[in-house]
């Protein structure tokens, strides 16, 4: 999207206020349970993760701090830490949250950075296909929707990046180191 086009950082923060992130509510923790349990099924409870993009509810830190995990959490309008994006971490979660980035190559570098070696970033967004009629497709009708993936971009971000594989399980995307 161009520049121009970008929601400035008030517009970005009323849309995420609208959202309904009760992090009690059952269907919000089942929304999110992609990535909980991929964490849960690949980690310890002695490793560390960073719930990125956290935004009002950091459901993804609750549900998995109540199985006695130890997450940080960041999100640059709600929780903006910027101590935490010092640290490294065995897993990165990012839950709705990479069609927000206005500089994806960016925002990329700065997530593999923050990964220890043999760690994953799990990564939920709705990917685009050539099955998709974009007209009728409803996510890119959110404005603050303004970076699409397809399957071939995250073969790119994989290379590009050098993260050492690459799985795609419906909804949840997993980049690993």
């Amino acid at each position: 999207m161009a520049k121009s086009f970008l929601p400035n950082d008030a517009i970005e923060a009323d849309r995420y206020k609208a959202h309904n992130n009760d992090v009690t509510d059952p269907n919000y923790q089942k929304f999110v349970s992609p990535i909980t349990d991929a964490i849960d099924k690949n980690f310890s409870k002695d490793q560390k993760g960073l719930d990125f993009g956290s935004g009002t509810g950091p459901v993804i830190t609750k549900v998995l701090k109540e199985k006695g995990y130890t997450l940080e959490t960041y999100d640059p309008f709600f929780d903006n830490r910027p101590e935490v994006l010092k640290e490294t971490y065995d897993f990165i979660a990012c839950c709705e949250v990479v069609e927000h980035f206005h500089t994806p190559d960016l925002e990329f570098q700065r997530l593999r950075s923050l990964l220890k070696p043999g760690g994953k970033l799990y990564i939920m967004t709705n990917l685009f296909s050539e099955k998709t009629p974009f007209d009728s497709w409803y996510y890119k009708n959110d404005m603050t929707h303004v970076f699409f993936y397809h399957q071939f971009t995250f073969d790119w971000i994989k290379k590009s990046f050098l993260f050492k594989s690459l799985e795609f399980e419906e909804r949840l995307t997993t980049l690993s180191l």
